[in-house]
């Protein structure tokens, strides 16, 4: 009998969907993601379930909304034990633990697809960013665990952990979470269990000023224009201090472009291993970022919390998505159209290794398997609401040719005609001749989020800043403050 399928799950950090050469920005050099797109598919249409990171991979893990799981906003406390810290005198240079207290696993209770993996004989490892509380323990489903001990790092100094202890590392982070990754494929190409192996890298995410990425790679962007990058006036509700007319703009693109170049040559690295260990035929290799981002689109700086209120830009909640697999392998190198989302990715990856987990039939998501094959896609186009997307109490629907974004409790509301205006430049919220289509999908969208929310954690309810969250939220905070709200205090991580 044939081993089942393993599993390369590449996540990286804050990469718009743009961010590809293949995407259409012809200035980045991602030979290696261009590479994988070719072997593959790659979706140009595929949303994460929130645009900020902790909460969007809580969803790709549970496949379940933030409303359903609990996350809200980026963990800013909960990841480390700060007395802990202290005692041993480890000191991020990112900033610090002053924000962290007791270690809080955010998925406690909770299903995740590696669960299901590991409890059907997979060994399931991760390599990289987690940022889903309790850093120091691994979880669901996780045997090998080499991760950072906050979300964020400086990409020269990173807080490691490994089998339980912490270090501050002097070597650049992807080429840290790599080095594991690639040893780790190695041996488990070598041994008797299907395995799924998740490299999370920390790249494109800030800091981007040069000393923080290889010369080589800034040097590479030297010279370069950006010419397929907007350069638009400030949005007004920009949260990361001005950025229009000055250097800033230039500092970051280099920074971020060079991030990405030296992220595609870390997978690159693992293609190879597939490549030498004929791998490619036994193994579903993934490639998404946590959430979208904005480099000057729209006059923004960042993703969903680049803007308060928070955004619902398509390049904050669209990310690059690529797979190759088996299945998909008579549509190598193809583009597919079709909407789908980061919610879909928990049944897709069991479909395709041929798990029955009874959890998939209360997820909001659908298989994606007759779309890799392309079958007819009778069952996707049965849902009642195409995507569905949230930020605290900012919610979006978005069908092929409108999005819906609505702001509890007090708005303000949006409503774009992406046919037309792609750019999201008019909000046609208030136009007479529209207001049964805003009708409509302020029905369909509450009907979809009363389906799936747990009211115990419902973010229309709360409070959320994109300042972090320190503690568990809802019904299960126990009247501590969850959400930080000094808006200035420091640089968002």
């Amino acid at each position: 009998m044939a081993m089942p399928l393993n599993i390369l799950f590449v996540l990286t950090d804050d990469q718009g969907p743009w961010a590809l050469n293949c995407a259409g920005t012809p200035e980045l050099d991602t030979p290696n993601l261009n590479r994988l797109a070719n072997q593959g598919l790659r979706f140009t249409n595929f949303f994460c379930a929130s645009p900020v990171c902790s909460p969007a991979r809580a969803s790709i893990l549970t496949g379940t909304i933030p409303s359903a799981h609990g996350v809200h906003d980026w963990i800013r406390s909960g990841n480390l034990d700060k007395a802990e810290m202290d005692r041993l005198g480890i000191v991020n240079p990112y900033g610090g633990y002053a924000d962290e207290d007791k270690p809080i696993q955010y998925l406690s209770g909770r299903r995740t697809f590696t669960d299901a993996l590991a409890e059907q004989g997979y060994r399931c490892a991760l390599s990289g960013k987690w940022h889903l509380g309790d850093s120091m323990t691994p979880q669901h489903g996780f045997c090998d665990w080499y991760t950072l001990g906050k979300g964020g790092a400086c990409y020269y100094h990173p807080d490691m952990i490994e089998h339980g202890r912490i270090q501050v590392e002097n070597r650049y982070i992807t080429d840290l979470v790599t080095d594991k990754a690639v040893g780790w494929l190695e041996d488990m190409a070598d041994g008797d269990s299907p395995f799924y192996l998740g490299v999370h890298y920390t790249a494109p995410h800030s800091p981007w000023e040069p000393e923080h990425h290889p010369a080589d790679d800034i040097r590479r962007y030297a010279d370069c224009t950006f010419a397929s990058i907007p350069d638009l006036p400030d949005h007004p509700g920009l949260t990361t201090g001005p950025v229009f007319g000055t250097q800033r703009r230039r500092t970051n693109l280099v920074g971020y472009f060079a991030a990405v170049t030296a992220m595609d040559r870390a997978v690159g690295r693992l293609l190879d291993v597939l490549d030498r260990r004929s791998l490619w035929e036994s193994t579903i290799v993934v490639f998404l970022s946590d959430n979208g981002m904005c480099m000057g689109h729209h006059g923004v700086w960042g993703k969903g919390n680049g803007t308060f209120p928070q955004n619902m830009y398509e390049e904050s909640v669209k990310v690059p998505f690529l797979i190759a697999c088996p299945q998909a392998a008579a549509r190598a190198g193809q583009q597919v159209e079709d909407l789908a989302s980061a919610l879909d990715i928990y049944p897709t990856l069991l479909d395709l290794v041929g798990i029955a987990d009874p959890q998939v039939r209360v997820l909001p998501g659908r298989s994606l398997q007759p779309l890799l094959s392309g079958q007819t896609d009778s069952h996707l186009n049965e849902r009642p609401v195409v995507i569905c997307e949230e930020y605290g109490p900012v919610r979006m629907l978005r069908t092929k040719r409108f999005k819906y974004v609505h702001r509890y409790p007090y708005g303000p509301h949006e409503l774009y005609d992406l046919a037309e205006d792609p750019g999201e430049t008019r909000n046609l919220f208030d136009e007479p001749s529209l207001q049964q289509t805003v009708a409509a999908m302020k029905r369909d969208l509450e009907l979809w989020y009363r389906r799936y929310v747990d009211p115990d954690v419902d973010g229309s309810k709360e409070g959320v800043t994109g300042l972090g969250q320190l503690c568990r939220a809802g019904l299960f905070a126990n009247r501590a403050k969850v959400y930080h709200a000094d808006r200035y205090k420091e640089k968002q991580p």
